[in-house]
């Protein structure tokens, strides 16, 4: 049975494949760090603050919905860790809606940034290597790639941030963005730039 108590993905080839989420998550980071001190220093362009935001926001829905509870369940005071992780995400949000807005805040956003990924590198990832097993990482991996997919492109402060309810409320909300970034004619992804 998984140590994080997650139904297993099917097997490909009799093992549990994919990238595993401390691997999908540092790549996500490095790209985000680069995207942030990218507007930092061009703040006025508006499509490189749209991909922005968009990635941001996909990226904390991703890990509200599986990197926290992982850390509540298998690392001691986890629940505490998460809780401060998930303040942090809130307050980044809030920054993201002043950003989406057109409001200057791409410093702010960029720092912001800098001290989420800090503190998943240093606290948060570590453990959780220490304490999952692989094949747990690698399934949490998989649904944090998914979760992206179905994930908001604009940043709501206001919803749920935690499971059961960021699960259910994520992906519907996420429709009504990607309907809206369809008829704006919104760029959301780094690859579009």
């Amino acid at each position: 049975m998984s140590a994080l108590n997650l139904p297993p993905l099917p097997p490909v080839g009799g093992e549990t494949t994919g990238r595993n989420v401390i691997d999908v998550l540092n790549e996500q980071h490095l790209s985000l760090v680069s995207l942030s001190d990218r507007l930092r220093d061009d703040p006025e362009n508006r499509r490189l603050a749209s991909v922005m935001i968009a990635e941001l926001s996909r990226h904390l829905s991703a890990e509200e919905q599986y990197l926290y509870p992982a850390i509540k369940k298998v690392v001691p005071g986890g629940e505490d860790l998460a809780a401060r992780e998930l303040a942090e995400d809130n307050a980044l949000l809030v920054l993201l809606k002043k950003l989406d807005r057109g409001e200057p805040a791409a410093a702010e956003v960029a720092e912001a940034v800098r001290r989420h990924v800090a503190a998943d590198a240093e606290e948060l990832l570590p453990v959780l290597m220490q304490m999952v097993p692989v094949e747990d990482l690698i399934r949490v991996g998989n649904r944090v790639e998914m979760a992206e997919e179905a994930a908001p492109t604009r940043p709501h402060p206001g919803t749920p941030s935690t499971p059961p309810w960021n699960k259910i409320v994520d992906p519907a909300v996420a429709v009504v963005d990607k309907l809206r970034d369809v008829v704006t004619r919104r760029t959301t992804y780094l690859g579009d730039l």
